[in-house]
């Protein structure tokens, strides 16, 4: 037990934002101007977010003479395969136009063309071109970069620890920093923590990717759901050997003319979807898959040999390739699949509320109900910038409730070796996944458990270990293939299953699964 007055610092707020990227910022700035004295924690520096590396750019409606909202939300669902909340969709997608603008008055630069009017293009399973993207394909970076320039407070180099709750709600939030534990008492906490990709041996996210909401969220008494479905990128640069973050190749190299070639030269995406090679990103990425075991190989190929000026269109993506002594304008792109986005995650409304009072979640950690089992192309930056801000409008709700910490245990908690469970996870449940795997994985994840000390690397292994035993014990449970959850012993979808799997902690610490899943009121 850690008495609060034994900390090493304490401090007060109306709302504390766990998380640096597009959902954090954006809620921090949205509280701060009606008025909330805001607080940003985060683990890592300024750019040490997914949202600096995202490459493709913000879905959004742009030319109501080629595109609809209607369209948008269709797509959507489309990609979702029957498991998005239509009206979720239908409210975060129309909130997108007036979430950019704002963005733009931020100062956010967007690529135009000739004509001055901002540029598009199209990605896997939209039917026109609504990507709107900065820097060719920097508009994550580009993002970061306004909404670190808005100049809002961010603690950095401090990890939230645990969310302190009673019986009305939140009253605080433990933080570990340079200057040890630290004490926020606040009546709100927005977890922004970002995703899961470091359960897997590659992945396009950064090293700070550990399911560190998933685990606050859980030990605070929310739910999770469709945490199963995790998206794996299609095209990340393949190198022998090469693990940790890869860099990847954005989908928009496909949607300006690229094709996906096996070693034969090959199409690898012919005959299995009428998209061909922009199908949603679970199709291409199974078939590729597919192709890599059939063909006994590690990779396949992207071909942009025949796109006119790629260098300027695609910098990041020619970086990356150069660095790795490979020249796009001439020669293949290697290329496999990698963990990417996850489409579950906390769950929530579409304000960010969970049905802990005081706890909000937007960004990849939450699950809205937009994304469903697989997430449409470049919809997560514009989840993160209207669910952000209406999360921190939320959080106005309880600005001057009465908080107090009294005590809070910081616990050790159970924890696999890294490199042993992001070897299971990559083993069995990554792109394919069958019901022998997936009980191997839950056995030996069970079986290796130890604790670790309460320091900023074991609370990150603890989250790791408790969100990959969540996602094994719902893939265990979804007996059917559905969007980006593939079993190959069940590879039909079953209309019984066609609703969310909710995880949550029991009251003896064990994680549980309930029916079903329903978004809080």
């Amino acid at each position: 037990m850690t008495p609060a007055g034994e900390a090493s610092w304490e401090a007060n707020a109306d709302l504390v934002v766990v998380g640096g990227g597009v959902a954090g910022l954006t809620a921090a700035r949205a509280a701060s101007l009606r008025g909330l004295k805001v607080l940003t924690v985060s683990k890592g520096g300024p750019t040490d977010t997914a949202t600096q590396y995202a490459q493709g750019g913000i879905a959004v409606v742009g030319d109501l003479r080629t595109d609809s909202v209607d369209s948008h939300v269709a797509d959507t669902c489309a990609a979702g395969a029957g498991l998005c909340d239509e009206d979720a969709v239908r409210s975060i997608v129309a909130g997108g136009a007036d979430a950019v603008a704002a963005l733009t008055d931020l100062g956010a630069v967007f690529d135009r063309g000739r004509d001055g009017a901002v540029s598009r293009t199209r990605e896997g399973g939209h039917s026109t071109r609504r990507i709107i993207h900065a820097g060719g394909d920097a508009t994550g970076a580009e993002v970061q970069r306004a909404l670190n320039a808005a100049g809002l407070p961010v603690l950095f180099g401090a990890a939230a620890a645990r969310v302190v709750t009673n019986d009305r709600g939140v009253v605080g939030l433990l933080v570990l920093s340079d200057e040890g534990l630290g004490v926020i008492h606040t009546p709100s906490v927005l977890l922004a923590t970002g995703g899961l990709g470091q359960l897997y041996s590659c992945s396009t996210n950064p090293p700070g990717a550990t399911a560190d909401g998933i685990a606050l969220a859980l030990d605070a008494g929310a739910a999770v759901a469709d945490v199963e479905f995790v998206q794996f990128h299609p095209t990340v640069l393949f190198t022998p050997g090469g693990i940790g973050r890869r860099p990847l190749i954005s989908e928009a190299v496909r949607g300006e003319g690229a094709i996906l070639v096996d070693g034969n030269g090959d199409s690898v995406t012919a005959g299995v979807h009428p998209m061909g090679d922009l199908a949603p990103r679970d199709v291409v990425s199974r078939a590729i898959a597919d192709r890599i075991r059939r063909l006994v190989t590690d990779h396949v190929y992207l071909d942009a040999r025949g796109l006119a000026g790629f260098a300027e269109r695609f910098p990041t993506v020619t970086a990356s390739c150069l660095a790795a002594g490979i020249d796009p304008a001439h020669q293949l792109i290697p290329v496999a699949p990698a963990a990417h986005y996850a489409c579950g995650g906390v769950v929530t409304d579409v304000h960010g509320r969970t049905e802990v009072s005081g706890l909000y979640a937007a960004g990849e950690v939450a699950r809205t109900g937009l994304h469903g089992a697989n997430r449409l192309a470049s919809n997560s930056l514009l989840e993160g910038l209207v669910v952000g801000e209406r999360a921190g409008i939320a959080a106005v709700e309880r600005s001057g409730l009465p908080v107090e910490v009294g005590s809070a245990d910081l616990r050790s908690r159970p924890h696999v070796a890294r490199d042993r469970m992001q070897a299971l996870m990559t083993a069995h449940a990554s792109v394919v996944r069958d019901g022998a795997g997936l009980s191997t994985a839950a056995s030996e994840l069970a079986g290796s458990v130890q604790l670790v000390p309460a320091d900023a690397t074991g609370l990150e292994d603890a989250a790791l270990t408790v969100t990959a035993a969540a996602l094994v014990l719902a893939a265990r449970a979804r007996t059917e293939s559905r969007g980006c959850h593939t079993r190959s012993d069940f590879p039909e979808a079953s209309e019984s299953l066609r609703h969310g799997i909710e995880v949550r902690l029991g009251s003896d610490g064990e994680l549980e699964l309930p029916e079903l899943v329903t978004a809080p009121n």
